[in-house]
């Protein structure tokens, strides 16, 4: 696992009871602040879970890729592209073929004093889609390109609604 500077077992979701809400992200605030807009759920599963039951998890709570605990540390992730690539378009079974055996083992993790601009750098840089964010020695989230994505066009449509007000005298003294 690599962890950028600052930042169970089975399936679980972490959660701080935090609504999600997108509003107002610039690419210089913290992923500690995008994860309060969006939550803190962490999908996860062990590495002896069935590539099956991982997919039906992926599916039931709409996400593209769960993490892999061995205790509380990642080992690595399970995406719909692991799946695709790895048991689809190799014979294998879902139903019989453990997680470990498919799972992406190279795991970047980010903390909560990392940017967005930093994500994305990353993101870009090792050609992933998922960071999981890493604090006190746990997984606190996981960010999408997809989470990135909507918080970038929230900042701008707040820009253009800033300049819109400011050009039309509207914007507060």
């Amino acid at each position: 696992m690599s962890q950028l500077p600052s930042g169970g077992s089975g399936q679980t979701s972490m959660q701080r009871g935090r609504p999600c809400i997108v509003d107002n992200m610039r690419l210089l605030d913290t992923i500690g602040s995008g994860l309060q807009r969006k939550g803190y759920d962490v999908w996860s599963v062990t590495p002896d879970t069935l590539v099956y039951d991982a997919v039906a998890l992926m599916a039931q709570k709409g996400v593209g890729a769960l993490v892999v605990l061995s205790g509380n540390k990642p080992i690595g992730m399970l995406s719909e592209r692991d799946y695709t690539r790895k048991i689809v378009l190799e014979g294998r079974s879902s139903k019989q073929t453990a997680v470990e055996q498919i799972m992406s083992t190279r795991v970047i993790c980010v903390t909560p004093e990392n940017t967005l601009e930093d994500c994305m750098q990353i993101m870009t840089a090792h050609h992933i889609r998922h960071l999981p964010v890493m604090e006190d020695g746990r997984v606190v989230g996981v960010v999408s390109i997809g989470d990135l994505v909507n918080w970038i066009i929230s900042a701008q449509e707040a820009t253009i609604n800033q300049l819109h007000n400011y050009i039309s005298g509207k914007y507060p003294a």
